[in-house]
């Protein structure tokens, strides 16, 4: 499915706002995405542009799984089951797109906040082809200098590791098909390609753009990495605090293909697009990580933890030290989690009420905390040590002690269903 089927699913559904007033790409569309809180949203009007702008599309854990055609409560197993037998996607000829003339500010790329470093293409997914390891997807932030020019955000892994092996141009394709956003935001080892999962998270097809392998997206834009380095940021980031300025790859955009039409996806940084895109990708390998030590039930990155710093498991406790380990495992499945909170079965992991209830009545720190000091954290925790890019990890074990009387920790339900209608 793509892009636009998907947005056409949801507003036949009653679940696309569509915005009909002309708003402004600065700042504007930003604030309304915010207020929307994750309802995905159209913005058919755009001051100084003529492509319409749509966001939230990601919003939600329920929205991805529609995306994906599965329910929700398969989407661990499907996002693990994805990354082990990918399945090579099929290139059929590119019909239905034209190229266009090479001008950024005829895009109605946003400008989020007042202090970014520029206008930012923040949904952008960088696809590189290399002799040896093949295709690579993977979000790349993208803030505007010019008409033909982006400076790229480039952390170092595959696509950093594909440049210093030669890498001279790639694609950045906008308004991509659900599971390719799923893909591209995952971490899988060098080599295996992140198209090849998307096909196996939902079928998608790949076309030849400008002489790049890519998915079916609404936009494709074509770059020579020049060799030149300029300021990238500040940016906001999952935290909802500033990443710093660095110096970073600029891309000179030589081509530009567009569908008839096109939608450009924005993602508004530190919302609840981002959140998702960024955090759930991670659950699969925390699962299997746990699972190869304790019996585990689920994972999730939670959102209190900016969808990157903190995790929740739920597991099965069958021994003593099933909650350290699925601890040790836990960080081991997502390295820059900081904090990682382990519960019983009982515990509903999207609540965090039920998790700080499991604090408060099965937890005591001299006995159920694991703390590794001086650890490799993330970048994006400002509170982390920034010249060695370490942090302080503690693990939870809010699990109840075996061999005691379960009785005693479990809340107790209401003796009596009844339905309110009834009584009012």
């Amino acid at each position: 499915m793509l892009l636009r089927s998907f947005v056409d699913l949801l507003d036949a559904q009653g679940k696309l706002v569509r915005i009909a007033r002309e708003v402004d790409a600065e700042y504007e569309i930003a604030a309304v995405i915010s207020k929307l809180q994750g309802r995905p949203v159209l913005f058919e009007r755009v001051k100084g542009h003529r492509v319409p702008v749509v966001a939230n599309v990601c919003a939600s854990r329920e929205f991805v799984c529609q995306g994906l055609g599965i329910e929700r409560a398969d989407l661990i197993g499907h996002l693990s089951t994805a990354t082990t037998a990918p399945r090579e996607p099929e290139v059929v000829p590119a019909a239905g797109y034209e190229e266009i003339d090479v001008d950024l500010n005829a895009l109605p790329i946003l400008r989020h906040y007042r202090e970014d470093g520029g206008r930012y293409i923040a949904s952008g997914v960088a696809v590189a082809r290399d002799r040896d390891h093949g295709l690579n997807a993977s979000f790349h932030r993208s803030m505007v200098r010019g008409s033909d020019e982006l400076v790229l955000r480039i952390v170092e892994r595959h696509l950093h590791a594909y440049i210093q092996r030669g890498l001279t141009e790639l694609a950045l394709c906008i308004g991509n098909p659900i599971p390719v956003l799923v893909a591209a935001a995952m971490s899988v080892e060098l080599g295996k390609s992140e198209l090849a999962i998307a096909n196996a998270l939902s079928p998608i097809r790949l076309v030849e753009l400008g002489g790049h392998l890519v998915p079916e997206a609404e936009l494709v834009l074509v770059g020579q990495l020049t060799g030149e380095q300029a300021d990238e940021g500040p940016f906001l980031d999952l935290t909802g605090t500033f990443d710093i300025v660095r110096r970073q790859p600029v891309l000179h955009v030589t081509r530009v293909f567009s569908r008839r039409d096109p939608l450009f996806h924005a993602l508004l940084p530190g919302d609840l697009e981002h959140e998702v895109l960024m955090g759930m990708p991670r659950e699969p390998t925390i699962f299997r990580e746990v699972s190869a030590v304790c019996a585990c039930l689920d994972v999730r990155v939670t959102r209190g933890g900016c969808s990157w710093l903190h995790g929740a498991v739920r597991i099965r406790k069958q021994h003593d030290e099933d909650g350290r380990r699925a601890i040790e495992a836990a960080f081991r499945g997502h390295p820059s989690m900081k904090h990682v909170f382990v519960v019983d079965q009982d515990i509903d992991i999207d609540d965090p009420r039920q998790i700080e209830w499991a604090m408060a009545t099965r937890f005591q720190a001299d006995r159920d905390m694991v703390v590794k000091q001086r650890q490799k954290g993330s970048s994006l925790d400002p509170s982390s040590d920034p010249a060695a890019g370490e942090t302080t990890k503690v693990g939870f074990d809010l699990t109840v002690p075996l061999g005691q009387d379960p009785a005693k920790y479990r809340r107790v339900p209401l003796p009596l269903e009844v339905d309110l209608d009834d009584y009012l």
